[in-house]
């Protein structure tokens, strides 16, 4: 058969269902030989926004996400959505055209080493040379974006490649079953554990998965450890369990620091310091540390653990829980009740505000929690909402709240609740970003009216680049030219065919964002944020006291 029909095919047998992008000349054959599949393909009006669609997909399911772009700029627009993937964990296979081999070697119209490109931003990026060689390359390439730590890998298909014709054929998947921990691995950490008086557990993205999730809670049920999440961690543990000591990452001596300061043992379970470097939590390198993970602990001078604990997370803590069938160890529960009604009481203080002109990011949040079901999935984009969100938004399950905070790229939320809503249409789809974010992937504006998404964007509005301004003015007491002018949101809604709301009313939000939810079709909600809090956030999280 044709190349391209071979690469088409391969794709069928990994089990792809959708591919977003768009294509280019280079990707012509391609595009034919999908006509004839029933891979669906979801045309986007910017290549980024089609790696952050796949990038959800790929966090949300955990099956690689699949993006396509042409050659030239078309791989350039896809590189900052496969860089969020790659540095987020998600599993995602980015496809681009390529000039044909005839005119590689040489200066050619659009064409560049996109291989090299995509090398430093991927797990493992290849370009067909031979039609024979596109089931291994295939089969390959889903491998290793799945295989943890899951991310993104890239395939190139020059044109000329994709007309050759070949007899090779498809290669079936096979799972892989990963690697557990040896039981003197599993006896040292629970001895660890045992000898500890005030142990602290920091959950990170890893704990995300389904199985490991449900065993983190058996765990900390059994013990009472209290649990401390980051960004990408959030739902890991129900958001009432008596053990949740809510989010870290905010750079500041928040409640979680505390917590984490006045323990003598932390447990960090799938923690990857993409997110929240140790310096900022092993200030003095002095903490005792069990590393347990799918891969060994990064080398640095802030993480020295005690013991590397590697294997399957969800496998190394049911090996833990089944030592505490034969030896029940539990820990004074109260310090960590003691600590979290105290972060909640804090959450809480603004969820009835009654302001007009401008709305606390706080109470923003706490109305999102209330229209939100357990389920449901919040997207966050980058900037100083996101920090809010990090802070104030709590979650039941996994997966329900998506931070970008490995790569942190502006511009994802809109996009990836596009793709959280095809993946999951019968769960409330919000995304929250900024004016800023927001307006960098406005396109998709498009993409979610064709699609019949149904979504809310909700969007806060300072007319400035506010994360930004928030750390210039913290480290040097005042900040540069950030601001920047707005659109008239309620026309840009309607010229998109979106439902268009602006809230200025705080005691009108909830109502709001109700309406919107249950209004057929994408709904942008416009909300002017008061940002003064930010300041005075910092300077509060400063003189927080309390301890474990």
């Amino acid at each position: 058969m044709k190349a391209s029909d071979l690469f088409v095919r391969c794709l069928e047998e990994e089990g792809v269902k959708t591919i977003f992008g768009v294509p280019g000349e280079e990707n012509a054959d391609f595009m034919m030989s999908l006509e004839d599949s029933p891979i669906e393909f979801v045309l986007t009006r910017h290549e980024q926004g089609a790696a952050f669609m796949a990038e959800v997909h790929g966090r949300l399911t955990g099956e690689p996400g699949v993006c396509l772009g042409t050659l030239g700029p078309g791989a350039t627009n896809l590189i900052t959505g496969v860089a969020d993937a790659n540095m987020d964990r998600a599993p995602l296979v980015c496809l681009t055209g390529q000039a044909g081999t005839g005119r590689q070697h040489k200066e050619s119209h659009q064409a560049m080493d996109v291989v090299a490109m995509f090398t430093p931003v991927t797990k493992w990026s290849q370009q067909v040379i031979n039609a024979a060689n596109i089931p291994e390359i295939v089969r390959k390439a889903f491998k290793v974006a799945v295989t943890e730590k899951p991310g993104a890998c890239h395939v190139e298909l020059p044109e000329d490649v994709a007309k050759h014709e070949t007899s090779a054929v498809p290669l079936a998947p096979h799972p892989t079953r990963r690697a557990v921990p040896g039981d003197k691995a599993a006896d040292q950490a629970f001895e660890l554990i045992r000898a500890a008086r005030r142990p602290i557990i920091l959950a990170g993205n890893g704990t995300i998965r389904r199985r490991a999730s449900r065993q983190l809670r058996i765990f900390a049920e059994r013990t009472g450890i209290g649990v401390i999440s980051t960004f990408m961690a959030k739902g890991a543990v129900d958001m009432d369990a008596p053990y949740g000591l809510f989010t870290i990452g905010l750079q500041a001596k928040d409640f979680p620091a505390h917590a984490i300061e006045s323990s003598d043992l932390v447990i960090t379970l799938g923690y990857d310091m993409v997110e929240y470097h140790p310096r900022l939590w092993n200030p003095t390198r002095d903490k005792k540390i069990i590393h347990i993970d799918f891969l060994p602990g990064e080398i640095d001078e802030y993480y020295r653990f005690e013991l590397d604990v590697v294997g399957d997370l969800a496998h190394t803590l049911w090996m833990l829980n089944q030592r505490l069938d034969a030896e029940p160890i539990e820990f004074d529960r109260r310090p960590v009740e003691k600590l979290r009604a105290a972060m909640i009481d804090d959450f809480e203080e603004h969820k009835d505000d009654a302001t007009t002109g401008t709305i606390r990011p706080q109470k923003v949040l706490w109305d999102v929690r209330q229209v939100l079901g357990p389920h449901d999935v919040l997207l966050s984009d980058v900037g100083a909402h996101k920090m809010w969100i990090a802070r104030y938004f709590q979650c039941h399950e996994p997966n329900t709240c998506l931070i970008p905070n490995g790569f942190c790229s502006m511009g994802f939320a809109l996009p990836g609740a596009i793709a959280a809503w095809r993946v999951q249409p019968e769960r409330r789809t919000i995304a929250l970003c900024g004016d800023a974010g927001f307006l960098m992937n406005v396109q998709e504006m498009e993409t979610a009216k064709r699609l019949g998404a149904n979504i809310v964007v909700l969007v806060w509005e300072d007319h400035a680049y506010g994360l930004i301004a928030w750390k210039q003015e913290t480290q040097f007491g005042r900040h540069t030219d950030l601001s920047f002018g707005n659109p008239d949101w309620i026309q840009l809604a309607h010229a998109f065919g979106w439902n268009g709301y602006r809230v200025e009313d705080s005691t009108a939000l909830a109502g709001t964002l109700e309406e919107a939810f249950t209004t057929p079709g994408p709904s942008l909600v416009v909300v002017p944020i008061d940002y003064r809090e930010n300041q005075l956030l910092t300077e509060r999280l400063g003189n927080i006291e309390e301890t474990l």
